[in-house]
């Protein structure tokens, strides 16, 4: 029997983008295919559940939590094509030297996963199922590492929040061209004017600490709303925090928190937080995300995330003279005075 193949992606763009390239790769040639667009918290669990069943995985714009997952693929994995395909920096800084990841920080994971396949020596077929994929990636990219170069980029994770990723992506299935339809077009500029006033009534209720952090709490904003959101503090006010936290609980009750800043202190503050029990999560240096547990209030995530600020400002501040500098501000006198 054929085994079925697993491919197991994230939930914004760039996410299901690149499951859309994997099905146009994978499919028909390789099916029957079964796909994930799932989150950091539940990474673990179908990585687990696939690799158990004996089915072939393919993991994009996601990486495991848990320790015990990792080396659950390091005894899994016998060699050939990677696996897993990633760009978040937090992932290279732990896991770069495994060979079953593919990873590459300058872009977004649907477009190393697309630079990966279009460097094989395809099937003339499957290479003709992936070359109109080419400006969607683009299109990604621009969305995912905030880049702002092509405008569409925001109408398309306009779609995502309006209609779900899975609708995305089967639009994607059935039609990889990036060329909006009328329709499409006019309903997701309108999507974004009203987004506009969401943005307007969230910012009033905003709750801001110091220079540290602005935190949204729940229900103010709509998925798919922060990065947009994110980026109108960081670059658009007078005065932007070092970063700012968006909370919304999951139907589970866990708290899905995401972190935006524009020094890298996202990724140090996930790198810092998470433990791998209660607390997981993962990301770039600007844009990241962090899963508490449910008991957790908004005011102790918010304490949480100010301490972490805190403690990499203190690491990261150089110490004013030390006993090293002294002795060679003396010698240098010394010469001076010869």
């Amino acid at each position: 029997m054929r085994p079925l193949i697993n491919i197991i992606s994230h939930t914004d763009l760039d996410g299901v983008v690149a499951a859309a390239v994997a099905w146009h790769a994978l499919y028909p040639d390789n099916s029957p295919l079964q796909i994930y667009l799932i989150g950091y918290g539940d990474v673990d669990n179908v990585i687990f559940d696939s690799v158990k069943s004996g089915r072939s995985l393919v993991v994009l714009d996601l990486f495991c939590q848990r320790r015990e997952t990792i080396d659950l693929i390091d005894n899994f994995f016998d060699g050939g094509s990677p696996i897993c395909f990633d760009h978040h920096k937090t992932t290279l800084e732990r896991w770069g030297n495994r060979p079953w990841l593919k990873i590459d920080t300058s872009c977004c994971a649907a477009k190393v996963y697309y630079n990966w396949l279009m460097s094989l020596e395809l099937p003339k077929n499957v290479e003709e199922r992936l070359l109109p994929l080419s400006d969607i990636v683009e299109v990604a990219n621009d969305r995912d590492l905030w880049l702002g170069q092509i405008p569409e980029s925001r109408l398309w994770q306009a779609l995502i929040t309006m209609c779900g990723p899975w609708s995305v992506l089967g639009r994607l299935i059935a039609n990889p061209s990036s060329s909006l339809s009328e329709g499409e077009y006019e309903a997701t500029v309108t999507f974004v004017r009203d987004q506009e006033e969401r943005f307007a009534t969230a910012l009033e209720r905003v709750k801001r600490f110091g220079d540290d952090l602005v935190a949204v709490g729940p229900e103010l904003l709509q998925f798919g709303d922060v990065s947009d959101f994110c980026g109108l503090i960081l670059d658009r006010s007078e005065d932007p925090p070092k970063m700012v936290a968006v909370a919304n609980k999951k139907v589970t009750g866990e708290w899905a928190v995401s972190l935006r800043s524009r020094t890298g202190l996202a990724g140090k503050i996930t790198g810092m937080l998470r433990d791998g029990k209660k607390i997981h999560g993962g990301g770039h240096g600007d844009a990241a995300a962090l899963y508490f547990p449910s008991h957790y209030s908004l005011e102790q995530i918010c304490d949480s995330i100010i301490s972490a600020i805190k403690l990499i400002s203190e690491q990261e501040t150089p110490i004013s003279m030390t006993l090293g500098d002294m002795l060679k501000n003396k010698l240098k006198q010394s010469e001076e005075r010869k």
